[in-house]
């Protein structure tokens, strides 16, 4: 008689008193509006996302590389697009590097992990190492993007979200403050909605967020929130729950 043996399906361990999130940050907003890094931009930012630690939340991030490359608008200008976004990942980790460095000048310990593998500057990304970070009161970077060309950062951030059991994603925009039902940007008209649903957004084509991401979301029933990255304080108001943007369900 030949018996089968069915391997258990690890459960990831989840929060048991605190809140746990995934943060996307803007790599634009790092630049501060230019090409590279602004310290003051990047100090605030880890302030505030120390302030929300502070206060018992456990904080994983996923950080854009917009300023330094962005592989789609490369390979428009003739680049092949698959090493354009393999030069937008490592700009990312560029990114996780600065993020670190000022968090940890207050006090966070913290930890940056890549999808591509760079032993002298990150841990390689492992989905139940990520969750003892976070465990252990620690914030985890995660950089490179998918390790894979034609992902956004919004997707991995969902990916990322999924994979390690988090409550919400909060989606920090810069230069927006939520999801409108047009481009605010071209449209003086254009009204924000505090409340959507993934599939209102995808039939109406609004695209704050990558489709993609949407649709993972979408998929999994993964609650999203946007909102504005531009405003003090914000960062720490999402990480504790404050609805300030755009809430998006299934």
């Amino acid at each position: 008689m030949t018996q089968t043996f069915t391997s258990p399906i690890p459960v990831l361990p989840q929060p048991e008193d605190g809140r746990r999130v995934l943060l996307k940050l803007s790599g634009e907003a790092f630049g501060g509006g230019a090409v590279g890094v602004d310290p003051d931009v990047v100090s605030r930012i880890a302030g505030e996302i120390a302030e929300g630690v502070a206060q018992g939340v456990e904080c994983a991030i996923v950080v854009g590389g917009g300023n330094f490359f962005r592989g789609a608008e490369l390979s428009q200008r003739g680049m092949d697009r698959r090493r354009a976004d393999y030069m937008g990942m490592l700009g990312t980790v560029m990114n996780c590097l600065a993020l670190q460095d000022f968090l940890e000048q207050r006090g966070i310990s913290t930890r940056v992990q890549t999808a591509i593998e760079m032993g002298q500057v990150a841990e390689p990304y492992i989905p139940l190492r990520a969750v003892r970070h976070l465990e252990k009161g620690r914030v985890v970077i995660f950089g490179a993007g998918a390790g894979m060309p034609y992902f956004s950062t919004d997707t991995v951030a969902v990916q990322r979200a999924l994979e390690i059991g988090c409550e919400e994603v909060l989606m920090a925009k810069n230069g927006v403050d939520g999801v409108y039902d047009s481009d605010p940007r071209t449209n003086p008209d254009a009204t924000k909605l505090d409340h959507v649903t993934y599939e209102d957004a995808l039939v109406r084509g609004l695209k704050v967020v990558d489709s993609t991401a949407f649709s993972l979301c979408m998929d999994n029933a993964q609650q999203m929130m946007v909102f504005g990255l531009d405003a003090p304080g914000n960062i720490t108001r999402a990480m504790r729950g404050d609805r300030i943007g755009t809430v998006v369900t299934k």
